[in-house]
């Protein structure tokens, strides 16, 4: 992600509780982290290789991650 552990614990959080609200899932505090950074980091592979990269900051990264983590969580819903 380009923001620090800390940062990206943050602003992991904050997006993957984003994308639980979004997605009325009911998901903990560990899990919101969890899908937040893994939401962050999978979309940002998935756009660099478009040739769109977001910028190293809390924003463009709060706003993927959130991105990442709806698709995800869609994603859960249709494997099971």
């Amino acid at each position: 992600m380009g923001l620090g552990i800390i940062a990206s614990i943050i602003v992991g959080g904050l997006a993957g509780w984003i994308a639980s609200m979004i997605m009325k899932a009911d998901t903990g505090i560990f899990l919101n982290i969890i899908l937040g950074i893994v939401g962050a980091l999978l979309l940002n592979l998935i756009l660099s290789w478009f040739g769109i990269y977001a910028q190293r900051s809390w924003i463009p990264q709060l706003i993927v991650g959130a991105a990442g983590a709806v698709v995800l969580i869609w994603g859960y819903r249709k494997l099971s």
